[in-house]
Formats: structure tokens, sequence, C-alpha cells
């Protein structure tokens, strides 16, 4: 049975504080719904009412597209979900308001110190919590985690950045047409 609470607790951040990946969705009117897997130590809780994450270049910007196309003055909507694979079994799904925050832009100084920066991050989203769900989680099988896939991290590390930059102001727009923020500057890391 689904429970909604106003804030994140002390039992959220420790079954957030277990999951090695978790997923992102968003949608803007007459676009695609959007939902991505992300890995990697990429997720911050900044507080009971604000969540952050890392984001890495990858296959698209479909986030931060739908965020801009969906703002309306507090930032567009934005859902996180995390499956515990382990058990208990749960759910849990942070709804909210998010905005991307680019590494010239104000903000991001202090988003950024909660962060080990990895080759290819190009922004971080700040997410306004306005809800927290749990459910029962009953149907998500039992999964042991592997390794995490260093693959992604490794492209970017080997990556001239100017041939990256020069993708990512390419990518300006979503698969549906939607316009992103040019998220080129390539920010090293271990």
């Amino acid at each position: 049975m689904a429970t909604f609470f106003d804030a994140l607790d002390e039992k959220h951040l420790a079954m957030i504080a277990q999951q090695p990946v978790f997923f992102v969705a968003t949608a803007a009117a007459d676009a695609r719904i959007n939902l991505s897997p992300k890995g990697y130590d990429a997720f911050r809780v900044l507080g009971p009412n604000r969540v952050a994450y890392l984001d890495l270049g990858g296959s698209g910007n479909e986030t931060n597209a739908h965020l801009l196309a969906d703002d309306n003055g507090k930032g567009g909507r934005i859902t996180i979900m995390f499956c515990n694979f382990q058990q208990p079994a749960q759910i849990l799904r942070i709804y909210g308001r998010g905005n991307p925050v680019l590494p010239w832009e104000s903000g991001w100084d202090e988003l950024a110190e909660h962060f080990t920066m990895l080759p290819g991050t190009r922004q971080i989203f700040d997410i306004a919590v306005e809800s927290v769900q749990t459910s029962c989680g009953y149907g998500v099988p039992l999964m042991q985690l592997e390794q995490e896939r260093q693959t992604l991290v490794k492209h970017h590390a080997q990556a001239d950045p100017v041939e990256w930059a020069g993708k990512a102001r390419r990518a300006r727009e979503s698969i549906d047409g939607l316009p992103t923020r040019i998220t080129d500057r390539y920010i090293g890391g271990a």
C-alpha cells in the first residue's frame, strides 16, 4: 500500500543510501515521457525537501529539455524512483520540481561541493521535494550488484574536450525538438 510523506525522513535516507541505481522521469507537454536509469555515486540528499544529482553526458539531454519546457517559475516536474532490490521490498518515489544548474552558473559551487566530479559531468539537477511516496515493491526481484560499469566515465576521461564540447553544442534539442541549454563545459575528475 502506498504512503505519502511531505518530506524525506531518516528511514527514507537509509533506504536511498543502500541503492546503487535510481531512475529519473520527466515529461513535457506533447513530448515523449523520458525515463532514465542512473548509476555511480551521483545522488545526494541535501535536506528533507531538497535533493540533487550529478549528470554526465550521455545519449541525450532529455531531462534538461523537459525541465525547461515544463518550468512554471518553480522548475519542471521530475520524479526520482529508488527500488530496493534487497530486503525489505520497497519502492520510494520523490516527486518534485527540478532545475539544471550548469558549471558556470550561480549555485554551481554550492551544489558541486557535495559531489566528487566525474569525467563528463555536464550539470547538476537541483530538485525541490514536494512529496515522497513509499510502496511495497513486492513485484521487484531480488538482485545483487556485481559491479558498476566504468564505460561512461572511461569514455569521457579519454575524450578530447574540444570534440566533446562540439558534440554537446550540436545537441541543442531533445528528441522531440524541445530546446536544451548548452552543457558544453567538460569537467575532468577521478
